[in-house]
């Protein structure tokens, strides 16, 4: 089994200063150490000139607090070089077993 250490993206929605009553997402980003489950990846043909790659991955992580309490709001994952969509969560507890997607396009800060 492939062992596994990145950088784990989670956006948490948090009230800006002086209780306005908006809220934004704020980017985190912790390190965990793990193993990879699966390695596997799917090609999806569709209405672009390239087709789109996609990681169907399981990535299995040794979960502190913090991921436990939000694992609702991870985004991505880091890996091979790359930031992974994250487009399933498994609860294992003490493990969350990540499933990759899409390369993530989204923000980070």
């Amino acid at each position: 089994m492939a062992k596994f250490y990145g950088e784990i993206g989670f956006a948490v929605t948090v009230e800006t200063p002086k209780g306005s009553g908006i809220w934004k997402e704020t980017f985190t980003k912790k390190n965990y150490r793990g193993d990879i489950i699966r390695y596997a990846r799917k090609l999806i043909s569709n209405e672009n000139v390239n087709d789109s790659v996609i990681v169907d991955n399981i990535i299995s992580i040794v979960a502190d607090p913090f991921a436990n309490e939000h694992f609702f709001a991870i985004r991505y994952a880091r890996w091979q070089g790359v930031r992974w969509k994250v487009s399933h969560v498994d609860v294992q507890y003490p493990r969350l077993n990540l499933t990759l997607g899409e390369v993530y396009n989204g923000p980070e800060d």
